[in-house]
């Protein structure tokens, strides 16, 4: 289902036909009559992408002892209220009492960051390097993601022409890239590579822990009006660095902290073992296979619908790659380990309303009284 969307732009829904629990086909709804070849897109994405990965059933190592059968769609509702404001595809904004709400998480999230032994927090600009994402790959495992920020070429001649098009056109020309330069800078998928990036090429003194809270951009071809799923997102990271051991403890500390969080805001979920979305990859099936084998990604899942949970949340352990792939070393000199643990804010807060409903009356006490 993850995929399908990036299998052809034409591709407006889906619904996956299955018995016996394997899917068997899907009915699409197209933008073009390009039938034939959207579907031979999908069966090259099934054969390469799908059946080549080996089945494993999830495992979970958290229960929320909260269950819920009764869920809210807040969303028309705030939207009537002008409570959040629709600026674009995955574009959403937000007033009060949503923007208390996401700082109290927030908070409580950064809290959890900063308990641990050496913790650091910083502020990092939006822009990132493209050579930041060319040291690990990243392009060659995530080419769905990417969005790269360009400019018009610093030529007189340049702007008079683009100037001169847009006059007699009244909008911006569809061959504007064509006049664009500079693709060293990209918007960051994630905020945990620029803390890698900060320390590429130095050697630390010792464990380290650093926590950013940012703006990240993922491309998801598909956005439905809501706060599930946005081109235009705030994650809270953490990112540990140092021994694979003191990775390993971090992540559980985080783990378990944050399900006592959860718990504590009366919230139903789980965890899960998982994997990231490799897409047109020659090894993605090995790569997917080994996540989970290793169990190097859980994710947090929260329920928002009878039938439906979404991910809020993920801790993960790199080994060494990050170390390697940025240079930097330890008080021994070899590569550090690493983990990182990443929370989907406007998701987080989209899953609370989901169960609590968009009235504060209803939430709990705690964090009524704690957003006034």
């Amino acid at each position: 289902m993850k995929r399908l969307f990036f299998a052809a732009s034409s591709i407006e829904e889906f619904q996956l036909f299955t018995e016996d629990g394997s899917v068997v086909g899907v009915e699409l709804t197209l933008n073009s009559a390009d039938s034939a070849g959207v579907a031979e897109k999908i069966d090259r994405v099934v054969a390469e992408q799908v059946l080549t990965q080996r089945p494993l059933a999830p495992r979970s190592v958290w229960e929320s002892p909260v269950v819920r059968s009764e869920f809210t769609d807040a969303f028309p509702e705030l939207l009537a209220q002008d409570t959040v404001v629709v600026s674009g595809e995955g574009q959403v904004g937000f007033a009060e009492p949503l923007i208390s709400l996401f700082g109290y998480l927030d908070r409580r999230l950064r809290a959890i960051a900063l308990s641990l032994e050496g913790a650091r927090e910083y502020q990092y600009p939006t822009l990132l390097p493209t050579s930041v994402l060319d040291r690990f790959g990243y392009f060659g495992s995530f080419p769905q993601f990417p969005m790269f920020v360009t400019r018009l070429h610093n030529d007189i001649d340049v702007y008079a022409d683009f100037v001169e098009r847009y006059r007699e056109e009244q909008r911006v020309p569809d061959d504007l890239f064509a006049h664009c330069s500079n693709t060293d800078y990209c918007l960051p998928p994630t905020m945990c590579y620029h803390s890698f990036h900060q320390y590429q090429g130095r050697e630390l003194a010792g464990d380290s822990v650093v926590t950013a809270r940012g703006k990240s951009f993922r491309y998801e071809s598909r956005y439905h009006t809501s706060l599930e799923r946005l081109w235009d997102f705030t994650i809270r990271e953490i990112v540990f660095m140092g021994t694979p051991e003191f990775a390993a403890e971090c992540r559980n500390s985080v783990m378990r902290q944050t399900f006592a969080l959860m718990e504590e805001l009366e919230l139903a979920g789980g965890c899960e073992v998982a994997n990231d979305h490799f897409f047109a990859n020659a090894d993605t099936a090995g790569k997917i296979l080994s996540q989970r084998m290793m169990e190097l990604k859980f994710e947090l899942l929260l329920p928002v619908a009878a039938d439906r949970s979404i991910a809020v949340g993920s801790f993960n352990l790199h080994g060494h790659f990050f170390g390697e792939s940025f240079d930097i070393k330890g008080p021994d000199g070899g590569p550090i380990a690493s983990g990182c643990v990443g929370f989907g804010l406007e998701r987080l807060v989209h899953a609370f309303l989901s169960q609590h409903g968009s009235d504060p009356a209803r939430w709990p006490t705690a964090v009524a009284q704690e957003i006034g």
